[in-house]
């Protein structure tokens, strides 16, 4: 029996690794990779120990990620606000990040289209009601860059919670396993 519980607690540290690893390359390409983290240490809070991660983490990691999704969807808002961008043009990045999201997701590989189409469909939105508003293109242009300087923000967040959330599981994995 005890052979059993070593096997399947090998494989579910195989299952771990591979979910860290795939929220990584996620975060990386602006998806929610930290989702995938809380599966990874939803896994680990089955393996059998009493020194394993329990469900108190997976909580806490759950929490991180529903937070790193509001920063996400905030960001472009943000970013124009920031540079004194209108509330419509703050709007438009909102809604820019979501349609370029999915439109790109239409541009092979789908990963990088959608990161592709968040950036490039936030720009655009916010530059056209910013040069409607201030007939000004160079301002306009400054506060739509706000939207794309707060994209790629966000994903250097999701990426640094991403591997922050996977060196805290493995190295509670280790220490449990030790």
């Amino acid at each position: 029996m005890s052979v059993l519980i070593t096997l399947l607690a090998i494989g579910a540290i195989v299952i771990i690794l591979l979910l860290c690893l795939a929220g990584t390359i996620m975060s990386c390409l602006a998806l929610s990779g930290t989702w995938v983290i809380a599966l990874a240490a939803a896994v680990a809070a089955l393996i059998p120990g009493e020194q394993m991660p329990g469900w108190g983490l997976v909580g806490v990691f759950l929490l991180i990620s529903a937070v790193v999704e509001g920063i996400e969807f905030l960001a472009g808002y943000w970013g124009v606000r920031k540079r004194d961008g209108s509330r419509l043009a703050s709007i438009a990045a909102l809604v820019g990040g979501l349609v370029g999201m999915l439109v790109g997701a239409l541009i092979p590989p789908p990963f990088i289209g959608s990161l592709i189409g968040m950036i490039v469909v936030s720009f655009v939105l916010v530059y056209a009601v910013e040069h409607h508003r201030l007939k000004v293109a160079s301002k306009a242009a400054h506060i739509a860059m706000g939207a794309v300087v707060s994209r790629v923000a966000v994903i250097l967040l999701k990426v640094g919670t991403t591997l922050g959330m996977s060196t805290w599981l493995l190295v509670h994995l280790l220490l449990a396993l030790w």
